[in-house]
């Protein structure tokens, strides 16, 4: 196996599938970035088990071959080495040589056979969607998620198909965000899937530096196809495509729409910027005893206030269109603040009943954020 490849794509390349690695894998072999050397092609590889990554780029291929490498060590001399360009050959005993500039580096791994092999799909549905809109939905939705492992149902992203649109859905029990998309295309035959918050995670990292990402999926595992067509030092410098495998949460997710509320006796209109700096800054005064903001609507004004004990107490308001009973509602800021700061619209739309009552948060592009209120003092 012999290889020249530029040292920015080796070097971006190796940090893409670093991610995955887990600080402390279960078996050496996985904390191993394996390296496929074929036609005029690198692909570098590495996995946790539960999700992989596959990272393709152009070389100039003297002679094909596979290894595998200690992908946190190997990340580390690429990025340091100098020059433009890095050889790569391999040796005997699974052991490579790098070269770039006056360097030589001498690494050992592993066989390559040892190696876990990624899923391969078969009677998989497929789609396409723009990079920029799917990425945009799962961030309107994944803070969301529950981190609680004993709800490991709801430690992910919900994809259901439903109606000609995929429904993506998050929730804690708390909160739960949902964003919908019309597909223009049948898709009752498509299974629903949880994504775990891992490939949610990494999915929101990857998408955004290209058109297209190609969706292949089945009711156990699913595969994000991630083409990659930017060459930017403030971004990335890697031409080629990035493939991500997972497997899926097994189980069914709870029925999400009865938390919807069937019915809201208000609606009010409101600067979404403007109520998101005021939430974060009157925040500062709540404790974590007592970590709460009210939200009063009286008067063709919202009040926003807070106070504790520790600290003391804010309020601060800006005009609305509301001339009807005076209400207030109290809920965790965050649980405002993250649905705020994910958002591009200048304006939502609040909706409610009563104090006791969820509040959603909704905007015209079919998104619609569900808060659960917190008991008033």
């Amino acid at each position: 196996m012999k290889f020249i490849i530029s040292k920015n794509a080796f070097s971006d390349g190796l940090q893409q599938v670093l991610h995955v690695v887990n600080t402390r894998a279960s078996l050496p072999i996985l904390s191993h970035v394996k390296i496929d050397v074929y036609g005029r092609h690198v692909t570098l590889t590495t996995t946790n088990l539960d999700l992989g990554i596959q990272c393709h780029m152009a070389a100039v291929v003297e002679s094909e071959g596979s290894v595998t490498l200690p992908v946190k060590k190997l990340a580390t001399i690429v990025k340091a080495l100098p020059g433009s360009e890095v050889s790569v050959e391999e040796g005997s005993k699974a052991q490579i040589t790098l070269r770039a500039g006056a360097s030589t580096f001498k690494i050992s791994g592993l066989g390559a056979e040892e190696f876990p092999k990624l899923s391969t799909f078969t009677e998989a549905h497929e789609m396409q969607f723009e990079q920029n809109k799917l990425k945009e939905m799962l961030c309107k939705v994944s803070y969301a998620q529950s981190h609680d492992e004993n709800r490991y149902l709801l430690n992910g992203v919900f994809f259901s198909f439903e109606d000609e649109a995929l429904y993506l859905v998050a929730t804690d029990g708390r909160r739960l965000g949902l964003v919908r998309k019309v597909m223009g295309e049948r898709t009752e035959s498509y299974p629903s899937i949880i994504l775990p918050a891992r490939t949610v995670s990494e999915l929101e990292r990857l998408l955004g530096h290209g058109k297209y990402v190609h969706l292949k999926f089945n009711e156990k595992q699913v595969s994000f196809d991630i083409a990659v067509d930017v060459s930017d030092e403030k971004e990335v410098t890697l031409e080629g495509s990035i493939e991500l495998i997972s497997k899926v949460v097994e189980g069914r997710y709870p029925n999400y729409r009865q938390v919807l509320p069937s019915s809201v006796e208000h609606r009010v209109k409101i600067d979404r910027a403007l109520l998101l700096e005021i939430v974060q800054r009157v925040a500062l005064v709540a404790s974590e005893r007592n970590y709460s903001v009210c939200l009063r609507m009286a008067d063709q004004a919202l009040e926003v206030s807070a106070k504790s004990s520790e600290y003391g107490e804010a309020h601060e308001s800006f005009p609305i269109s509301y001339d009807e009973t005076p209400v207030e509602i109290a809920f965790n800021p965050q649980f405002l603040i993250e649905p705020l700061r994910t958002l591009q619209e200048d304006d939502v739309f609040f909706e409610f009943k009563d104090e006791m009552s969820p509040g959603v948060l909704k905007t015209l592009e079919d998104f619609s954020c569900v808060i659960m209120p917190l008991r008033l003092r």
